[in-house]
């Protein structure tokens, strides 16, 4: 459905069939977009389904609110006036590891990738789906509340996973080299975490996909953002991410974590 057929009764019909539970604790998410339009149709969305919403026109006027506000998930347009999306992207992700789902009306690969490579846990395509918006941004925010929940449970000294120097805390997913500890993003945690648990079982993008962001791929190119991450995660984890020893890949398949040992 195109974005500019949203502001019809047809919309709001479907809007209000896609109702779903209202959150028990409202998250706030934070919309960047040049157009007000969008932001008016996805405010209106989001609030309808429970969350919390603030908007921005620009991307200097999205930084700013974003320390105002202090949101839980970001849904950012890649082409903004003043700073675009791409330069947003980099400043959030220095300043946090909340999710970052990004707009564009443009399908290109390649453009997916370079946001995926800045730090952004998710890309959509405009026109795109109501109902698989609020999915993926429910998936992100699971995610993310999974991870605030581990860092409260009591953590048992021996839930460890350790493989060479890299040692993974499982209930505060914290991820170390040695004694330092290792900067990962919630989806990057996740991922690993995806990876540790099959440890010597190839898995395929696509099951890599459905554990780690929620959704099947509709399109083999949808599984570009599995290469993408873990490629960023080989950087943050692998000694040699050239010649990783830790996450391996499976040709004509997908990915195995090996070398671990549990103690």
């Amino acid at each position: 459905m195109p974005v500019g057929a949203f502001n019809t009764p047809a919309f709001n019909a479907i809007c209000h069939s896609l109702l779903v539970v209202e959150p028990k604790s409202k998250a706030k998410i934070l919309v960047v977009d040049d157009e007000p339009n969008v932001c008016q149709i996805l405010e209106t969305r989001l609030r309808m389904v429970g969350y919390e919403v603030a908007t921005a026109g620009d991307g200097l006027e999205g930084l700013k609110t974003f320390g105002e506000v202090n949101p839980d998930l970001v849904i950012l347009d890649l082409m903004l006036p003043e700073l675009d999306g791409y330069g947003v992207c980099e400043k959030l992700r220095i300043r946090t590891s909340i999710p970052i789902l990004m707009l564009s009306a443009i399908d290109d690969v390649s453009q997916k990738i370079a946001c995926l490579q800045l730090g952004a846990d998710d890309y959509m395509v405009k026109p795109f789906s109501p109902k698989e918006l609020i999915a993926r941004i429910g998936c992100l925010l699971r995610r993310r509340a999974g991870m605030d929940q581990g860092k409260a449970k009591e953590i048992p000294v021996n839930n460890l996973l350790v493989a060479g120097d890299l040692r993974i805390d499982r209930n505060r997913r914290k991820v170390y080299r040695g004694v330092e500890q290792i900067r990962l993003t919630e989806l990057e945690i996740s991922l690993l975490e995806v990876l540790v648990e099959n440890a010597g079982k190839p898995i395929d993008r696509s099951e890599i996909l459905r554990h780690t962001w929620g959704y099947s791929p509709e399109k083999h190119s949808e599984t570009r953002v599995v290469d993408v991450h873990v490629s960023r995660l080989r950087c943050k984890i692998e000694t040699d991410p050239e010649n990783p020893e830790l996450i391996l890949t499976c040709r004509g398949t997908g990915y195995m974590f090996q070398r671990l040992n549990e103690r």
